[in-house]
């Protein structure tokens, strides 16, 4: 059945219309590392990005952080939830370790560290919402990252390394 079959036989409703002309269909977003590269993040870490959304302040990633590696502290303004993917992690301020399959969500104001020290490292998907502010060791404040500095993050990559820019990654 086409989208307009399916439409002809809903009951005709005023919105309808509205939504055929400027409504936007769901999205695909390749995996691949040739369409949706890993964007490096510090020296130890890279993301793949998946979805934009510039009016919910949100976005969706795969955070891949190597063996031995960690992500500096940081302290979410809004709910993240995440699913282990591969590998193994955690945070220095938690006792538990998240393993494939796991589900984490953090609340606004957590601040924390992630590690993996699984010699595989580990692969989680995120989604984020609302800005997260980074800081350096000595606990000073070093940047935020919100749905704007993920975009750049990735744009600004794509552009430096000739790879086209998914626009369906922006809702």
């Amino acid at each position: 059945m086409t989208k307009q079959d399916l439409i002809t036989k809903l009951p005709d409703e005023p919105h309808e219309a509205m939504i055929n002309r400027f409504g936007k269909e769901g999205a695909f977003i390749p995996g691949d590392d040739k369409n949706n590269p890993w964007v490096p993040f510090g020296e130890a870490a890279a993301i793949k990005h998946l979805a934009f959304d510039i009016r919910q302040n949100s976005v969706a990633n795969i955070l891949w952080v190597k063996g031995g590696g960690r992500i500096g502290t940081h302290k979410h303004r809004g709910v993240v939830s995440a699913v282990t993917l591969e590998g193994s992690w955690g945070y220095y301020e938690y006792d538990w370790v998240a393993r494939p399959g796991d589900f984490v969500y953090e609340l606004p104001g957590t601040a924390h560290t992630l590690y993996s020290d699984d010699p595989n490292g580990m692969k989680a998907l995120f989604w984020i919402n609302g800005a997260i502010e980074f800081f350096d060791d000595d606990a000073n404040y070093d940047f935020t990252a919100d749905v704007f500095w993920f975009i750049d993050h990735y744009v600004s990559y794509c552009e430096a390394n000739n790879i086209p820019i998914n626009n369906d990654m922006f809702m």
